[in-house]
């Protein structure tokens, strides 16, 4: 029988992923890791090798429960790279948080329940380098190995704790998590450069032309952007806006192997930002007191529940839904339908303490 058709027939199966955002342009999946009860899949996305596209009725199927730690990544970059759709998640990450678990990571768990440790060297690695080592292949192998055991360890605490409901309702909307498509950074990413409101007009459309020059350098390279020149690094040259080549020595991260690489074209995209006119700010939404007083009121009702439950804040209700609560300032229980974040078991188990902290 073939590895899908051994997956298809599972209850319950145990997925990860590997990808290469630490060394490409464009990140990628480049490893996905399945485990079944009596077996350990390693496969290869990469051309020519296996069409991920198989596994696509696998992640969709509502009868088949996938595991895995800490989804939400891995579930953006399948989405974003393959278009999957999934049903019928359990994240043992998010299982751990809501049970109250003092470490929720994968090697603290492993080492903690299972006494296994996890070669934390390969978290970083280059995964879309091929071949693989088998001691990077036996890593990725531990990464799904433990979680079907763990899963049954969770689920039994879950419903011995009756917090199984709460975490379902978790992992549904884990299943939508969503990343943005692939796309070159677009020209207006440079406002996301922390530093950029400290410069002045000039500085931020010298900014601008030195960010549009990174861009074009690490897609050319396929490299992450800030491989090429780092965020402080463009923000100190737009604050100095060099005319020299020797104005460049002595600003941070301008070694003289970058000065080198780089430094014609830097002082070419400085003096073609002199010259634009500066860029307009996005509009930046800044909420009304009233609505930051309600939101602080709720942000102390989160507090005092999460410290009763022993979890972590973000475990009760999420920052972004505590302020579309507070904006909306609802009334009755039905005005909280339709808030992100805010599902059923939540409306039902928090519905009217929020009510009562607004009003």
């Amino acid at each position: 029988m073939s590895a899908l058709n051994r997956i298809r027939d599972q209850a319950r199966i145990a997925v990860d992923t590997e990808s290469n955002s630490l060394y490409a342009y464009r990140e990628r999946v480049c490893l996905v890791q399945v485990s079944i009860p009596e077996a350990d899949f390693l496969i290869d996305p990469l051309p020519p090798a296996v069409d991920l596209r198989a596994l696509d009725a696998v992640f969709a199927d509502p009868a088949i429960e996938k595991v895995l730690h800490a989804c939400e990544y891995d579930v953006m970059c399948l989405r974003r790279d393959y278009g999957f759709v999934f049903n019928n998640l359990f994240d043992t990450m998010w299982a751990a948080r809501i049970l109250g678990w003092p470490r929720v990571g994968l090697a603290d768990i492993l080492k903690e329940r299972f006494d296994v440790r996890l070669d934390k060297r390969w978290q970083r690695y280059n995964w879309g380098r091929r071949p693989l080592p088998p001691e990077a292949l036996a890593y990725a192998r531990l990464d799904t190995h433990y979680l079907l055991r763990l899963h049954d360890v969770q689920m039994s605490e879950l419903r011995r704790r009756d917090r199984l409901e709460e975490a379902r309702e978790v992992f549904a909307e884990l299943a939508q998590a969503e990343a943005s498509p692939h796309g070159e950074t677009e020209r207006n990413g440079f406002w996301r450069v922390k530093g950029v409101f400290d410069l002045d007009p000039v500085g931020r459309a010298v900014l601008r032309e030195l960010h549009a020059y990174r861009n074009d350098e690490a897609r050319r390279l396929d490299r992450p952007p800030f491989k090429v020149i780092n965020d402080q690094t463009l923000i100190a040259i737009a604050q100095a806006r060099p005319a020299r080549l020797d104005q460049l020595r002595g600003l941070p991260g301008m070694s003289g192997a970058q000065i080198d690489r780089h430094g014609g074209n830097l002082l070419r995209a400085v003096a073609r930002g002199r010259r634009a006119a500066p860029p307009k700010p996005p509009p930046r939404k800044v909420a009304a007191p009233e609505v930051i007083e309600r939101y602080e009121r709720l942000r102390l009702w989160r507090k005092q529940i999460a410290a009763e439950r022993g979890v972590e804040t973000d475990v009760i209700i999420s920052n972004a839904a505590l302020m579309v609560l507070a904006e909306r300032q609802p009334r009755t229980l039905s005005d909280l339908d339709g808030i992100d974040g805010f599902g059923v078991w939540r409306r039902k188990t928090y519905g009217q303490a929020i009510l009562d902290a607004l009003h």
